[in-house]
């Protein structure tokens, strides 16, 4: 890693107009790095976050927020942007796929690409230089170890510890995933040091819930949640109507599925959320059973082992038809 630091502090270095992205819906994780850099970047450099579509509100509070831009609904603003950048980087997805509608400009730009990701099995074509951990909790701990081999520790800020903070949080479920190492505790402590409230940020991602969304959060629990004791599985599931009466907003639905995994005996556990003409799955688990597997193989996804996410394009009942098969077979 020390190397491919080297040579990117001389392509940064080398650069003036930088783009910034990640993937379709993003998380903590996706949002955390993106703005983590952009406060990096910011200093010295023409900067700007694109993300290919929107993201959960309760993202929106973090430092740099407001300067990204969306792609839905800005094509033609996004489009030049891309084609003026000299350097993009591209943070926590491994395919140019998982950019969705925005990856087709990604192709095209003829800018340096910079992969920084921590998922396994990364596409080495999509990009010059790439940084590939899938031993690292998160891209955001990822991006402060690329960080510190550049020299660049005295030059971080609390605005930028602050975003890395956050997408360290949320992909280790605040600290309790497998993935959480002593390394991931070691940068913790040392963002801690940069004078972060780390009380108020997890307040503000896991305390700041609408009244709609606790009362969906109870519907799903009381009404919606179906249980495979033979195969050590449970299914929640969504349509379009109910979250019209939930008023569902973007966000909603996050963290739901750990629900499914926190009772005692199971082992796998998936949200099925229907959104428009496209029904999205949620997949975690325990131990050895790997969900990426199952979303790469029958709903068109992937990610990690025990956290992935997929897409099913028949209904949300010939879905979970679907999944109770997959469990006989595979469970």
């Amino acid at each position: 890693m020390k190397l491919l630091a080297k040579e990117l502090k001389k392509i940064i270095t080398n650069s003036r107009n930088i783009v910034i992205t990640t993937h379709r819906g993003p998380d903590g994780d996706a949002m955390g790095s993106s703005l983590a850099l952009f406060n990096f970047l910011k200093k010295d450099n023409n900067v700007t976050v694109i993300t290919p579509n929107d993201y959960a509100n309760f993202l929106n509070w973090l430092p740099g927020n407001s300067n990204a831009i969306e792609f839905i609904g800005n094509e033609n603003k996004c489009k030049s942007i891309t084609e003026n950048a000299d350097l993009i980087f591209m943070l926590d997805f491994n395919d140019i796929s998982r950019a969705d509608k925005y990856g087709e400009l990604l192709k095209k730009s003829n800018a340096k690409k910079v992969l920084i990701d921590h998922h396994q099995n990364p596409d080495h074509s999509i990009a010059d230089l790439i940084f590939s951990d899938t031993s690292s909790s998160s891209t955001c701990q990822l991006l402060f170890e690329i960080l510190e081999h550049m020299g660049y520790s005295d030059s971080l800020d609390k605005d930028i510890a602050t975003c890395l903070y956050v997408g360290i949080m949320t992909d280790t479920g605040s600290f309790k995933y497998n993935s959480t190492t002593s390394k991931t505790h070691e940068v913790v402590s040392k963002l801690i040091n940069y004078n972060i409230d780390n009380a108020s940020i997890h307040d503000n991602i896991y305390d700041n819930s609408s009244s709609d969304k606790m009362k969906l959060l109870g519907y799903c629990l009381n009404e919606k949640l179906l249980i495979y004791p033979e195969n050590n599985a449970a299914i929640i599931s969504l349509n379009n109507d109910e979250l019209k009466r939930f008023k569902f907003k973007k966000g909603d639905t996050e963290g739901i599925v750990n629900y499914g995994l926190a009772i005692k005996g199971i082992n796998i556990a998936v949200l099925i959320v229907e959104r428009g003409d496209v029904v999205k799955l949620s997949l975690r688990s325990k131990g050895n059973i790997k969900v990426n597997e199952i979303a790469n193989e029958y709903f068109n996804g992937g990610g990690h082992i025990n956290a992935s996410g997929g897409i099913s394009y028949v209904s949300v009942n010939e879905t979970i038809i679907k999944l109770e098969n997959i469990f006989k077979t595979k469970f």
